[in-house]
């Protein structure tokens, strides 16, 4: 029987989320926690944060592994974020939810209340999860630019952005890709990037791709340019180096405008559709990791007498530097075929002139610095000793 294993990537959304800014909106960022028991959960992904807005869409689709014959308690958290600290211990809660991986599969799409703790709800608010098994593993690179844009803004041009949108089997439209922004430019010109096809057409070369380009306003009411639809295959013919071009339509402004051309030009001036390896993949077409390891002997490290210096000349010959090298190079033994590890040290006095020096080898042998075979304490403590 085969394993029943596979990646599943989580789309998640939320609406009515609790304002806990003073004179401005949230600006929400989800977190995916996964159960390890005993209460205790472990982090699997976040999505960026949205500014100032109660109900965002995140473009970061988190990728968990499923498996059939487990439950696997998930717990979706949001948080409002107000600094760059990565800890959310210090940013307000806005709700979470909590489930099994198993519910959200069998949904496909769940819907439920946020929940500010057990039997407490989050205001009104609620968050979307849609889930979606990868099975494609190609990625569309798009490079893309605009010209002649709507001025949006009353004291400077627009500050344009893109969002790229798949269509659902139920006919709704999900956000797939949003892209950075670029300040007052009427002919931005933005960053190359990549999109899975999964994320963007299901695989479908002529399933509809909706294209927003919006103007950015930092209160979160940004500004609609205009939308345009196409499809994989459409967008496929700047492949060959000969720009496609889309006009970016209005609805409002063209409903109310007569002789409305258009909001601006949207030109696609390369697309290529790649595969996107996975770790494994390399690994098994013959990758090699090389482990080389260099030691700071820099006084900043402290007294090599002293417990509190990472150099702590234990009786046990035990320090810290040779715990994480010995965690470290564990693991990566495994891809390096001749088990042959550079080491290095610098930021020290080396004999026999004491002069410092930041690059030695710690075997005093510059033409065989290795410490060859399996990494084992055995290697590295001898190693650490003689220097």
């Amino acid at each position: 029987m085969a394993q029943c294993v596979t990646k599943v990537q989580l789309s998640i959304s939320c609406s009515d989320l609790l304002d806990k800014d003073i004179g401005s909106k949230s600006d929400p960022l989800c977190v995916v926690l996964q159960s390890i028991g005993d209460g205790k959960w472990s982090e699997l992904s976040r999505t960026e944060r949205v500014k100032n807005c109660q109900s965002p869409e995140f473009s970061t689709k988190p990728v968990v592994d499923y498996y059939f014959e487990k439950v696997q308690n998930i717990k979706f958290g949001v948080y409002d974020i107000d600094n760059k600290s990565v800890d959310l211990n210090d940013d307000d809660y806005l709700g979470g939810y909590e489930c099994t991986l198993g519910q959200i599969v069998s949904n496909r799409k769940l819907k439920a209340s946020l929940e500010l703790k057990k039997g407490k709800p989050a205001g009104k608010g609620t968050i979307t999860i849609i889930a979606e098994e990868i099975k494609d593993t190609r990625v569309v690179i798009l490079d893309v630019e605009a010209r002649n844009l709507d001025k949006k803004d009353f004291l400077g041009k627009s500050d344009p952005f893109l969002e790229l949108f798949r269509q659902g089997d139920d006919g709704s439209w999900q956000l797939a890709y949003r892209s950075e922004v670029i300040k007052n430019n009427l002919n931005p010109c933005w960053k190359k990037f990549s999109v899975p096809l999964q994320s963007l057409c299901g695989g479908d070369l002529n399933k509809p791709i909706k294209v927003h380009c919006t103007d950015y306003d930092s209160d979160g009411s940004h500004d609609l340019i205009g939308i345009f639809e196409t499809n994989l295959s459409q967008l496929q013919k700047a492949e060959g180096g000969t720009p496609v071009e889309f006009e970016c339509i209005n609805p409002q402004k063209k409903q109310k405008k007569k002789g409305y051309k258009n909001s601006g030009v949207v030109r696609v001036k390369s697309c290529k559709i790649d595969v996107e390896y996975s770790f494994l993949d390399y690994v098994m077409g013959g990758c090699q990791i090389n482990f080389t390891v260099g030691v700071d002997f820099t006084g900043s490290n402290g007294d090599p007498k002293s417990p509190d210096s990472l150099h702590y000349i234990s009786p046990n010959g035990v320090n810290e530097y040779l715990t994480a090298i010995w965690c470290v190079g564990n693991v990566i033994q495994d891809y390096d075929t001749d088990k042959q590890f550079p080491a290095f040290g610098f930021g020290a006095q080396v004999p026999p002139n004491w002069q410092v020096s930041h690059e030695f080898a710690l075997n005093f042998n510059p033409s065989n610095p290795y410490c060859a075979g399996k990494m084992s304490q055995g290697v590295f403590h001898k190693t650490f000793i003689e220097a």
